[in-house]
């Protein structure tokens, strides 16, 4: 650990599409009473991602005693690992990627750029090589995204920012001092069952069902999360309710593009579905991005004035 105090709270050290930030007010009124009224609870996040949620509801809730996240994108967990476990070691790698990368022109910073995404691709990395690679390309690529082709290579292209923060020192010792807290695993969503009990709390955060057969960016992993892997992950949601655990689940609103669409509506009859608004900006087309409804789920009943659907 650092013998440095950072100045600022914890948040995600990675940008991510998708990220839930704007959407962690509509999630903390629909947080189970027991967390709410101090109880000791266990936080479990199956797809954890850039990790918006994590880093909010356990600087916000210190009766969250103890936390597991879990993703199936091994270089994203292994930069997890990193940050908590070796922090001073990945923001000297990151000074010096930002060093290299900010003095250089336009054309030779895409050079720049490639060559490190054709050095993450290879194996027999270090962790903290992954983990200051995976920080660099998050930082300098298209719009943040995350995205592999067949073969699981990372492929996303160059972003062309004017002065992006490659080393954000300040967040990376932050997130390390949250990240003590947690157990970080890596793998399918199923594994993490065994923390499902009447004192535990699971956010999912799947990758969205598409809204368009076009509005899809490609894989964020090599295996496709498919209609039959949503359904999975709705009987995976029966189960621990099973157990008496709690779950929220946040997805596209299928229906809000077509009425006639009730894919959710349907697999999830059994629980309770609230439809907020959230903001989209991953979309090549301006026009495209803006408000649209998201849908939150849960399983449980809350003390809130909304109006379920």
């Amino acid at each position: 650990m650092s013998c440095y105090i950072s100045k600022r709270n914890a948040k995600p050290f990675v940008k991510w599409a998708g990220g839930k930030t704007q959407l962690l007010q509509d999630i903390e009124q629909s947080l189970p009473s027991q967390l709410l009224d101090g109880q000791e609870m266990t936080y479990i996040e199956p797809f954890v991602g850039g990790g918006a949620v994590l880093f909010w509801i356990l600087q916000k809730y210190p009766n969250i005693k103890k936390a597991i996240i879990n993703d199936i994108n091994p270089q994203l967990m292994t930069t997890y690992r990193v940050v908590k476990e070796q922090p001073n070691q990945i923001i000297s790698l990151l000074h010096k990627l930002q060093n290299e990368y900010i003095q250089l022109k336009e054309e030779d910073r895409k050079i720049y750029y490639l060559e490190k995404r054709d050095i993450y691709n290879t194996e027999n990395l270090s962790e903290t090589d992954i983990a200051s690679l995976f920080i660099f390309l998050n930082r300098t690529c298209f719009n943040g995204l995350y995205r592999v082709n067949s073969r699981g290579c990372f492929n996303v292209p160059h972003g062309k920012y004017s002065n992006p923060k490659i080393c954000d020192a300040d967040t990376i010792l932050a997130d390390s001092l949250i990240l003590q807290r947690v157990e970080i695993l890596c793998g399918d969503f199923e594994k993490t069952d065994i923390y499902a009990s009447p004192n535990s709390l699971f956010y999912f955060d799947p990758p969205y069902k598409p809204l368009s057969k076009t509005s899809s960016f490609n894989s964020y992993a090599k295996e496709e999360f498919n209609d039959e892997e949503q359904i999975r992950l709705r009987n995976f949601c029966h189960k621990i309710t099973k157990c008496k655990a709690n779950f929220i689940l946040s997805n596209s609103d299928v229906k809000g593009k077509d009425n006639n669409d009730n894919f959710f509506d349907n697999i999830y009859k059994e629980y309770r579905i609230l439809r907020v608004m959230a903001t989209r900006m991953v979309n090549a087309n301006p026009e495209k991005r803006g408000k649209l409804s998201e849908l939150l789920i849960r399983n449980y009943e809350i003390d809130k004035p909304y109006l379920l659907v």
